[in-house]
């Protein structure tokens, strides 16, 4: 059990996964501050999701930028960079806000990849 768990959740390097930790925390503090603005408050759930989607999103994360990295190749695109960084947070939350379905593919793609490169 501690070693599906080092080769899953512990797949990213540190530096990344704190990064993206980082990001996550971000989105989950603006989440948590929205859903106490507004006239149904805050509840248990909605922090509980915000926690989750936080330690999940670096998954998320990595599966996003493992696609577009083979979808784009190294291929450089100049665009405006206003335009860029909206894109850029759209994506952000859209890997927050889907954490917890789009983390286990990552999870398990770290999983494979460790697994065949302990067996090799």
């Amino acid at each position: 059990m501690r070693q599906f768990i080092a080769m899953t959740f512990g797949g990213l390097t540190p530096a990344y996964y704190l990064r993206q930790l980082f990001f996550g925390a971000l989105f989950a503090a603006l989440f948590i501050w929205m859903k106490s603005q507004s006239t149904q408050g805050l509840d248990v759930a909605s922090v509980l999701m915000a926690v989750v989607s936080t330690l999940l999103y670096p998954y998320s994360r990595f599966v996003y930028e493992t696609v577009m990295g083979f979808i784009m190749g190294g291929n450089l695109f100049v665009v405006n960079a206003l335009l860029m960084l909206f894109v850029k947070f759209i994506t952000m939350m859209f890997c927050w806000f889907l954490a917890v379905f789009i983390a286990p593919v990552g999870l398990a793609y770290l999983y494979w990849h460790h697994r065949r490169q302990q067996a090799s």
